[in-house]
């Protein structure tokens, strides 16, 4: 045999051996894929004949879960029933929360998030349900700027002298009316003037919210002057402490004008303004 003959041959018979190899494992792959998605019976690449498929059952096409694998389920997160409000919150260093109450009001609102934006800052809004029905844009601004909602009811009353029904469809309102505007439902709420009782503790911590109160109240709903505000503010400045303003709920223009005054000389000073952080049991 002449040698070219002998080559041609040797390279003939590769050729069959990579072609054959290449069904068995096309043949092993698709067993494989069918086996994984269901889409049919695992055939053998051995068999005899033409495959005949049968038709699909509509379950074949639904994967089926896997048992036992993934981070195990985490238990629901519970809010603890407290006896009396918050009055400050933790943090490291000279860290303050500025709080505003009983918007969002379109006339006050925006220049105090103007401000906070100015500075970077975030700060708390505890809003009234019916306030929000026509302030939703407010309460989007402050989901983009990192500032925190809070339930502060739906009509502002006095919860003690209401029953234990009415508190309740006071605030779930409030959180339904949030969580639509804001897109997450609130995880504080606040008594409106303070006025807290069992009930009420009770009820916010059932739907998921911590007290929170204040530590120096500006009086700014008072109108005592612009000066004096931001005062009250700079002097019961202190690591811990919750300012408590408005930013609704009647002329809230020396508020706004006492925010660009003592801000900044909280910055000054080395205070760090921010929001609270939740912990759950």
């Amino acid at each position: 045999m002449k040698k070219d003959q002998l080559l041609t041959r040797l390279l003939t018979r590769r050729r069959a051996l990579i072609a054959g190899a290449g069904a068995v494992g096309a043949a092993a792959t698709a067993g494989v894929v069918t086996a994984l998605t269901g889409d049919g019976p695992v055939t053998s690449a051995t068999a005899a004949g033409p495959q005949v498929r049968r038709p699909l059952k509509s379950s074949e096409y639904r994967l089926q879960p896997l048992t036992g694998y993934g981070p195990p389920r985490a238990a629901p997160r519970r809010t603890l029933v407290r006896r009396e409000p918050l009055l400050r919150v933790s943090g490291r260093g000279r860290t303050m929360v500025l709080t505003f109450d009983d918007g969002p009001d379109p006339r006050y609102t925006p220049d105090i998030l103007d401000t906070l934006a100015e500075y970077d800052v975030r700060a708390m809004f505890f809003v009234c349900g019916e306030m929000v029905a026509g302030g939703r844009k407010l309460l989007a601004r402050m989901a983009d700027e990192g500032h925190v909602v809070g339930n502060h009811t739906w009509s502002h009353p006095l919860l003690t002298r209401l029953t234990r029904r009415q508190i309740r469809s006071q605030m779930e309102r409030t959180s339904d009316v949030i969580e639509d505007a804001y897109g997450e439902r609130p995880e504080w709420f606040r008594a409106p003037y303070g006025a807290w009782n069992r009930a009420a503790l009770q009820i916010g911590a059932e739907l998921g919210m911590e007290p929170l109160a204040w530590t120096v109240d500006t009086l700014d709903w008072t109108a005592p002057g612009t000066r004096s505000i931001a005062k009250r503010v700079e002097h019961g400045a202190a690591p811990g402490v919750v300012v408590l303003s408005h930013d609704a709920g009647g002329d809230r223009s020396q508020s706004v004008r006492a925010l660009r005054r003592y801000l900044p000389e909280l910055l000054d000073s080395g205070y760090h303004v921010t929001v609270p952080r939740r912990h759950y049991a």
